[in-house]
């Protein structure tokens, strides 16, 4: 195999490794923005059952320890993977597809449009990962119900009380998130790694940094645009059946009612420090990956 037929397969192994990086660092944060964003809002006089994402943190660990920070995490790292490496692959498919020469130089609208294209690939794999690993996220422990057995038993059950559409709960607001998320995401990191790299081009050493800021920067940029569906997903998802009738519409009508526009920004805190750390790590991971199996093929 030459290295331009590997092409494809270096994308998919890259940005799946870049993918597990992701989750490892990101997981416990996703865990809090789930529980902030899913929690019942209190009556007058009541105080909020998380007072923040610290104080959310540590209930979670004083009632489940650290684990429970982690919980529902098997589901996306099984899934993560080819999520990430179709997420790659298709941003990569993307670009060529408007490519006009072999010199082209891609335009931010250009950028934004194979990174959408790519959002649109993965949700096939993210709706029902997303489904059980919010719902795994929500289980109280020990002291609170406890319907699912792990991520396994969660898929077994969801699919017998209502088949596929019932793992597929979810699957527009996921798309309205992750079609623009993802467009944000790939032209914020490519746009800026183009601007750091002619800023410090005389100091190849700060090569890793300049990852770090732009896949951290791309990740809460991207953030900024998907939070307020993410919101309506993680509550759609999450939901007794028969509660929304109307899917998505329902559930943004009720939050309006009770919360507002900063209701759609709930769980916030937690989202971009998640997001800058997570991305960071998950470029980091693509692009070691990449020098790895360039040099695979170079040798070979």
């Amino acid at each position: 195999m030459s290295n331009d037929e590997a092409i494809p397969f270096k994308h998919l192994f890259s940005g799946g490794f870049g993918g597990m990086c992701s989750v490892v660092t990101g997981h416990p944060l996703d865990t809090i923005k789930v529980r902030l964003q899913c929690m019942p809002v209190p009556n007058p006089g009541e105080a909020p059952l998380y007072r923040g994402t610290w104080d959310c943190a540590k209930k979670i660990i004083l009632q489940n320890g650290a684990k429970g920070l982690y919980k529902g995490m098997a589901t996306p790292l099984l899934i993560v993977s080819p999520v990430y490496a179709i997420s790659f692959f298709g941003y990569r498919l993307g670009k060529n597809i408007q490519r006009k020469s072999a010199d082209h130089k891609h335009i931010s609208s250009e950028l934004f449009l194979a990174g959408a294209f790519s959002g649109l690939l993965t949700s096939v794999l993210v709706v029902p990962g997303d489904r059980v690993k919010c719902l795994l996220q929500l289980q109280q422990g020990s002291e609170g119900p406890h319907i699912y057995n792990g991520s396994i038993d969660c898929f077994r059950k969801l699919y017998k009380e209502g088949g596929i559409s019932n793992l597929y709960k979810g699957t527009c607001a996921t798309l309205l998130r992750d079609i623009p998320g993802n467009g944000v995401y790939f032209m914020t990191y490519e746009l800026l790694q183009g601007l750091l790299k002619q800023a410090d081009q005389e100091m190849p050493q700060t090569r890793l940094l300049r990852t770090i800021m732009a896949g951290g920067t791309a990740g809460i940029c991207s953030w900024l645009v998907a939070m307020p569906f993410d919101v309506l997903k993680s509550r759609l998802q999450t939901s007794s059946d028969g509660t929304y009738s109307r899917g998505i519409r329902d559930v943004y009508l009720e939050l309006m009612k009770k919360e507002g526009l900063k209701g759609l920004y709930r769980g916030s805190s937690p989202t971009f420090i998640r997001a800058f750390a997570a991305n960071a790590a998950c470029f980091i991971g693509f692009e070691e990956s990449m020098k790895y199996v360039n040099w695979v093929f170079t040798e070979v």
